[in-house]
């Protein structure tokens, strides 16, 4: 387990980064994914914002950031305006990561107009996906993808799709448990087939009958039954980072396409730093189940 480091997307604490930082440390961790920091996305930061105002804060906690939480890739694949866009966001990204000597950036791989077959948008979607690898590997960072509901690559299947056609080093995947259960899927099937690409993973539990998310280890995602193939018998090392999604926290709705209370139907903690804490203790009890 020395190899396993806990982080997690500290906006679901608090809006305000100060109070991020106060529970993340009382917590007794290192590192966070930064993905909102006082109300603001991280891209819409520049590496001098970053440099002034984050990165002195984050020095002071001793807190390190396991990688950006970015929007990227979150657009419909038909918006080449929007893509223009995250290209030019994506190059400042890259440079929010050196100065955070930072290695990982999640990005996601556009959203499908609703009712159209994903398959009709593989050419599109992997022709784009190129575009950001490129802008990656000039920088020497890596492009996570996350298996968001609602893009080309929900499913398995199509997340091998876009890795294999990509077959990049600077291009790899992120396991999301609660994502691939709300997409009707089996997380340990889905494990199987990724997880020769899978170099991060979100601590993130769903139920199958509404689709809700709970904490983790008490839905189906199957997090210790993975957990437990993946460090004891295939040697995984790296993040694993927490996303409760137990409370609707303040950039939940700016970070979901579906309406936030079909993923949260209502608190299951007093506050965000609650059930942050929640998660974060649920995902120790977890490894410890592991280690012993």
């Amino acid at each position: 387990m020395e190899k396993i480091m806990i982080s997690g997307f500290s906006d679901e604490i608090s809006s305000d980064f100060d109070e991020q930082l106060k529970v993340v440390t009382g917590l007794g961790m290192e590192y966070i994914s930064l993905r909102t920091a006082d109300g603001k996305s991280i891209a819409d930061y520049t590496a001098k914002e970053v440099t002034e105002k984050l990165l002195p804060k984050l020095k002071d906690a001793g807190v390190r950031v396991s990688s950006l939480g970015s929007p990227i890739g979150k657009v419909e694949i038909g918006d080449e305006e929007g893509f223009a866009k995250q290209l030019v966001q994506l190059e400042e990204l890259c440079r929010i990561a050196k100065v955070l000597d930072c290695r990982y950036i999640r990005i996601f791989s556009f959203y499908i107009p609703e009712g159209r077959n994903p398959e009709d948008y593989r050419e599109a979607v992997i022709e784009k996906l190129i575009k950001f690898d490129a802008v990656a590997g000039t920088y020497g960072v890596v492009l996570i993808h996350e298996n968001e509901k609602g893009i080309y690559g929900d499913g398995k299947e199509r997340c091998r799709v876009i890795l294999d056609a990509l077959g990049s080093d600077h291009f790899k995947a992120v396991f999301d448990f609660a994502n691939f259960v709300q997409c009707g899927e089996d997380p340990a099937e889905c494990w199987k087939l990724l997880h020769d690409q899978v170099v991060y993973i979100h601590i993130k539990d769903a139920v199958v009958s509404d689709k809700e998310n709970v904490l983790c280890g008490t839905g189906e995602g199957k997090i210790k039954e993975i957990l437990e193939r993946a460090v004891r018998e295939e040697g995984y090392e790296g993040f694993l980072t927490l996303e409760p999604h137990l409370v609707v926290f303040d950039a939940l709705k700016s970070l979901e396409l579906a309406d936030a209370d079909s993923i949260i139907r209502e608190n299951k903690a007093t506050d965000g730093a609650e059930g942050y804490a929640m998660q974060y203790h649920a995902l120790k009890e977890i490894l410890n189940a592991i280690e012993c």
